[in-house]
């Protein structure tokens, strides 16, 4: 079929639109402040209310705040849904989040323009807070903890109070949670974050899944002592043997080759003084991968290195769990449509990882997940520079808009196959 022919959603108004709900929450900089819960998050969830309800969505707030638009189908049923998040981090950039929202607010007024009615009901999902508990995504998911004092906001505020001043219910929060029948498939648009897409000169991402992640704290005890009148084959060094478990993760994480990443992103040394020797370090550990499997492994070598690097240095080494999420794979049914809908397109993919957290991770715990990624210019995210180019842009949303309607086929003929 000629290019010509495909459905095309209006790439002017998205774009135009991505500038004009930058102005919520904008710095002199460039860079936008539109911290969940603040003012100019309630500002800029007005107006995409309005874009959503100008293209025909019905709109209500659910009980975690999220802000859904709706599209009746053909039939009754279990919704199409994609969407993302208006939040940000503090001088982050326009594009992180709002492509997601916006592009799924194109698809409904492209439907609109269209008279074309899909068989499923089709839904567009801004969720709550995903910078930093997210909340939405997890109250939906039913993962989230009913205790508002499991959530600790980066600012101090109570999660409980947030989420009643944007109009959702903290006591009715356990009602936000949807299921399988409510929403057949979840599908995200999203800029990278990252610079793989730029490098390989491709087009369109196909998300094979969000990686899981772990955390620890990995502790490191010697004996601190005088920097000069202790020999070298008498000390107990433990920054000596922090640097060796540095390396070993590294080490490990790059041989054999593969998609795994691990990082020891801080460290603090005691006494942490020119003239002692090293007495404690304290060090943080970030494992992720698309493979539980793989995690586990890496995780399990490193603890045999560790052991043998404590008996080395004379030290004792500690490694305790602080946080972990497990993989969210995409199912394998929407990355063949989304690389069909972008050939469709003429657009060049490659096949990916999500090494960064989405709303996408939470929803693929209960129902089918997809994910669509657009190039990051310079793999630059959470900037006042931040970047995708306009025609980026258009071309991830018109993949978005092939893909929805692709799928809308595939679940009336998995429908039609039951017995």
């Amino acid at each position: 079929m000629p290019l010509q022919q495909y459905l095309q959603i209006n790439g002017q108004r998205l774009n135009q639109r991505l500038q004009e709900l930058a102005r919520f929450g904008q710095a002199a900089d460039g860079g936008v402040s539109r911290l969940a819960f603040s003012p100019a998050d309630a500002q800029g969830r007005h107006q995409v209310q309005q874009w959503m309800q100008q293209a025909g969505l019905e709109t209500r707030l659910d009980p975690a705040g999220n802000l859904i638009g709706r599209l009746p189908g053909q039939l009754s049923g279990p919704a199409l849904a994609t969407g993302s998040h208006l939040d940000t981090v503090p001088g982050g950039g326009k594009f992180d989040g709002v492509l997601g929202v916006l592009a799924g607010i194109e698809v409904a007024s492209t439907l609109r323009d269209s008279a074309l009615v899909l068989t499923h009901p089709y839904e567009v999902i801004v969720f709550t807070d995903e910078e930093d508990t997210m909340i939405g995504s997890r109250a939906m998911a039913g993962t989230a903890p009913l205790d508002a004092a499991a959530y600790r906001r980066k600012d101090g505020s109570p999660i409980d109070d947030c989420v009643n001043q944007v109009g959702g219910c903290w006591s009715q929060l356990a009602l936000a949670r949807r299921s399988r029948e409510q929403i057949c498939a979840f599908v995200e648009l999203h800029v990278e974050q990252g610079g793989v897409l730029e490098t390989a000169a491709r087009q369109i991402g196909v998300v094979q899944g969000v990686v899981g992640m772990q955390r620890y704290q990995i502790t490191i005890t010697g004996r601190p002592n005088h920097a000069g009148t202790t020999p070298m084959d008498l000390r107990q060094d433990a920054l000596v043997a922090a640097a060796q478990v540095v390396l070993a993760v590294n080490r490990l994480a790059t041989c054999p080759p593969g998609q795994r990443v691990a990082t020891v992103g801080a460290l603090q040394v005691w006494p942490n003084a020119a003239n002692i020797v090293p007495g404690r370090v304290q060090a943080s550990l970030d494992v992720r991968d698309l493979d539980q499997g793989v995690i586990d492994h890496l995780v399990q070598s490193l603890s045999l290195e560790i052991a043998a690097i404590a008996e080395a240095t004379h030290t004792s080494i500690d490694i305790v769990p602080q946080l972990q999420v497990a993989p969210s794979p995409a199912a394998d049914h929407i990355q063949k449509i989304i690389a069909r809908a972008s050939a469709d397109l003429g657009l060049s993919i490659m096949a990916m990882p999500s090494r960064a957290g989405h709303d996408a991770l939470e929803m693929g715990r209960f129902t089918d997940m997809g994910m669509i990624f657009v190039p990051s210019q310079g793999g630059v995210s959470h900037s006042e520079v931040e970047y995708t180019p306009p025609e980026a842009c258009t071309q991830g949303a018109n993949v978005l808009l092939e893909t929805l309607l692709q799928l809308d086929r595939y679940y009336s003929l998995e429908q039609m196959r039951q017995p």
